[in-house]
């Protein structure tokens, strides 16, 4: 499985129930992260910190990519072409034989654009593959703001969100994994500002993830 990200702590802060539930399963993550995350100067900072949360969350830090395209920078103005974010793909997905894509939906959760982007491009690879190399794609769906920050709550009230299409999948997290996601969360040091306190504490997708398929 490849996980697909805009940003280093993205897999944390979004991903995480999902990438405990794929490595409970013995599947392996590619962790393919398309920026480093230099808005404001601190790319090879951020490319260390996704590192090191890597190896907290399991993945390995020897199964994540992080690029650094000029025209897939860290930017929340701008939207990356669907036909560069293919380019970047196509070799990540053939070198490592995947068999389904992770990424953010058309609204990316925070409508950040450079998360928004990343469906677009998946989609635009997979429609220029032959069927026998095509991965499935899945995205993560986007809350609404009352559904967004349901914290814990969001594993009991999930009916209150039905997906609204049946090719729908969710995954939770437990206790332990939860904390774990803490501990992958304190290696992004550089973006430990107060809200992201707040966010980790409430936030439904550091509690469950679901998923529809495109």
């Amino acid at each position: 499985v490849l996980l697909l990200t805009a940003h280093p702590d993205d897999e944390v802060m979004f991903f995480s129930p999902t990438i405990f539930e794929l490595l409970a399963r013995n599947i392996t993550v590619i962790s393919l992260c398309l920026s480093t995350g230099n808005a404001d100067g601190l790319g090879e900072i951020r490319r260390n910190e996704l590192s090191h949360s890597l190896d907290v969350l399991g993945i390995g830090a020897a199964n994540g990519i992080v690029l650094d395209h000029p025209q897939l920078q860290d930017n929340i103005s701008l939207a990356w072409h669907p036909e560069i974010i293919a380019s970047v793909l196509l070799q990540p997905v053939l070198s490592y034989n995947i068999n389904a894509i992770l990424t953010f939906d058309s609204y990316g959760v925070s409508g950040h654009p450079n998360h928004a982007s990343l469906p677009a491009g998946a989609s635009h690879l997979l429609r220029n593959m032959t069927m026998d190399k095509r991965p499935s794609l899945y995205s993560l769906r986007s809350m609404s703001r009352l559904a967004k920050f349901t914290g814990p709550m969001s594993i009991v009230t999930g009916g209150l969100f039905p997906p609204i299409i049946l090719s729908s999948y969710s995954t939770t997290t437990t206790v332990t994994r939860y904390l774990t996601s803490l501990k992958a969360m304190a290696q992004h040091r550089s973006q430990l500002v107060w809200f992201r306190y707040l966010y980790v504490l409430f936030s439904r997708y550091m509690f469950v993830n679901e998923w529809n398929e495109v």
